[in-house]
């Protein structure tokens, strides 16, 4: 009998920030080489070889599954980054 097992790679800190399982990268840095560079998952691994493709597969799957509020927080960041820039 074949059982189910799950395959996670994503957890959320105490503060609701996803994370990749093991590493220091956050589902959003995975995120953003996607949306800004144009990258697939095989160009993320090449340019993050520290990452594994089910790695990114995984964050880029939560990224897609929560991409409301992923894409809200993109905005909100960029403008406090235009705000702060045009401040100095």
């Amino acid at each position: 009998m074949l059982t189910a097992e799950p395959i996670a790679h994503i957890y959320r800190d105490a503060a609701g920030v996803a994370w990749i399982d093991h590493t220091r990268v956050k589902v959003m840095e995975v995120a953003l080489d996607h949306l800004a560079q144009s990258w697939s998952a095989e160009e993320i691994h090449r340019q993050h070889p520290d990452l594994s493709l089910a790695q990114i597969h995984a964050a880029l799957g939560y990224y897609y599954d929560h991409q409301a509020a992923f894409d809200q927080q993109i905005a909100q960041d960029l403008t406090e980054a235009e705000r702060l820039a045009g401040s100095t």
